[in-house]
């Protein structure tokens, strides 16, 4: 069982950035793939970025790809999604979730845990 919280979103003018966080419980955090997924409203939810278990391998969606940098600190059970040069269209609630090593990191289905969520609001 991992349980996974979310934090750092927030209201930002278009062009900052914001640092997420998602700390996670359990002593198998090493073991997951984690990645990073948005929802904003009236939209399926999206895949935006995961990093392997070992922390070496990272996937980026197209459209954050250059802005957005995902890493992971396995001593300290967390990974984190810096969000920079944020525009208006990046607004959405961020999910973090975990997945044993899967094929299709980017798929939604393949993580078993998921975090609450954290808005974030980018104004122009």
């Amino acid at each position: 069982q991992v349980q996974l919280v979310e934090s750092g979103g927030g209201l930002v003018q278009a062009g900052g950035s914001l640092r997420l966080s998602c700390a996670a419980s359990g002593r198998t955090f090493s073991s997951y793939d984690m990645g990073w997924f948005r929802q904003a409203p009236g939209k399926e939810r999206e895949f935006v970025a995961a990093i392997r278990w070992g922390g070496y391998t990272t996937y980026y969606a197209n459209s954050v790809k250059g802005r957005f940098t995902i890493s992971r600190d396995n001593a300290k059970n967390t990974v984190y999604l810096q969000m920079n040069s944020l525009k208006p269209e990046d607004t959405a609630v961020y999910y973090c979730a975990a997945a044993l090593p899967t094929p299709d990191i980017t798929a939604p289905g393949g993580y078993r845990y998921w975090g609450q969520g954290t808005q974030v609001t980018v104004s122009s």
